[in-house]
């Protein structure tokens, strides 16, 4: 039996999407390319996700990753050669660039919509009403850009450093995942015409060749795919098998067959109903059975993520 398809559902301005896409690149992997809406409702992707609404969702068959800390491990197991991982190793590297995206993902908003102005109505009621919890108008944002200013220069003055040596990529002269999380931060705030202001702001012209050497990485080989032949995809695979277990019960009060939900514990806190499978010191599994879909596995990371007993 052929190995199921490693599918992406995204939008093509998602940062943690740009993230992913970049990882397939550095693997050169073949992938099905699932676009879908910058904010709810996409009915054919919550059977498959539970109303998980953060994008990137990544599919192989049956198995749904959600989190980009869920899904680059994923796509490492899957496509071990060449590692995501060439230096630090994927728990260092997981770990640190977990803290930085969440450290900073509000100031290089901020810094990307003093440049960018105002965006859509709709987007920005959706943000503030059930995604960030935070007003990202420009009238609301311009007050503290001087903050997030400081904030987001100070880190790329790290990366500056770190890349004054000559260094191809942050781990020597491969690429890595390290390199994709400081990059896709960036590539939020250039886009478009706003690249030339926001490389004076934040002093990034020592550092462009970088620049230019990750986004250079490309995607890979994606092939454009409808929503629904990923729902049937699911519908006609099965969960890869996972060893039922719970192996910290003392911060996880559930075991395996309980009825649970998986919470982001900072934005777009939807809680997603299955039962658990396993949960261990760098998981959550949980399945879920949808008329549409059939038998699911959703994959979670323990960073960032509430397990509720129902």
């Amino acid at each position: 039996m052929a190995a199921p398809q490693i599918i992406l559902h995204h939008y093509a301005f998602s940062p943690y999407a740009e993230k992913v896409r970049l990882a397939l690149g550095l693997k050169g992997l073949d992938w099905g390319s699932v676009e879908v809406a910058m904010m709810p409702p996409r009915p054919l992707l919550d059977p498959l996700a539970g109303g998980y609404r953060r994008i990137p969702v990544l599919q192989v068959g049956a198995d749904i990753y959600c989190d980009t800390h869920a899904i680059l491990p994923a796509l490492e197991r899957l496509a071990p050669e060449p590692s995501l991982y060439p230096t630090l190793g994927p728990a260092l590297t997981e770990g640190l660039t977990y803290g930085l995206e969440r450290d900073l993902w509000l100031a290089v908003i901020g810094i990307t919509v003093h440049f960018a102005g105002d965006l859509p109505e709709a987007f920005l009621r959706d943000r503030k009403d059930d995604y960030l919890y935070v007003d990202i108008s420009h009238a609301a944002m311009e007050p503290d850009f001087a903050r997030n200013a400081q904030r987001v220069a100070a880190w790329t003055a790290w990366l500056t450093q770190a890349l004054s040596d000559g260094r191809r990529f942050l781990g020597g002269e491969r690429a890595g995942a390290a390199d994709l999380a400081h990059y896709h931060l960036l590539w939020l705030m250039r886009g478009g015409e706003r690249a030339g202001a926001v490389d004076r702001l934040l002093g990034l012209q020592p550092i462009r060749g970088w620049i230019e050497r990750v986004a250079g990485i490309g995607h890979g080989r994606p092939q454009g795919m409808s929503a629904q032949a990923a729902l049937e995809a699911a519908r006609n695979a099965e969960p890869a098998p996972v060893e039922a277990v719970n192996t910290v019960p003392d911060l996880v009060a559930a075991a395996p067959g309980d009825a649970v939900t998986v919470t982001p514990d900072d934005f777009a806190r939807v809680p997603v109903e299955g039962r658990l499978v396993a949960v261990d010191a760098g998981g959550i599994v949980i399945r879920r059975d949808d008329p549409q879909a059939g038998a699911l596995h959703l994959h979670f990371p323990r960073a960032g993520f509430v397990v509720t007993k129902v």
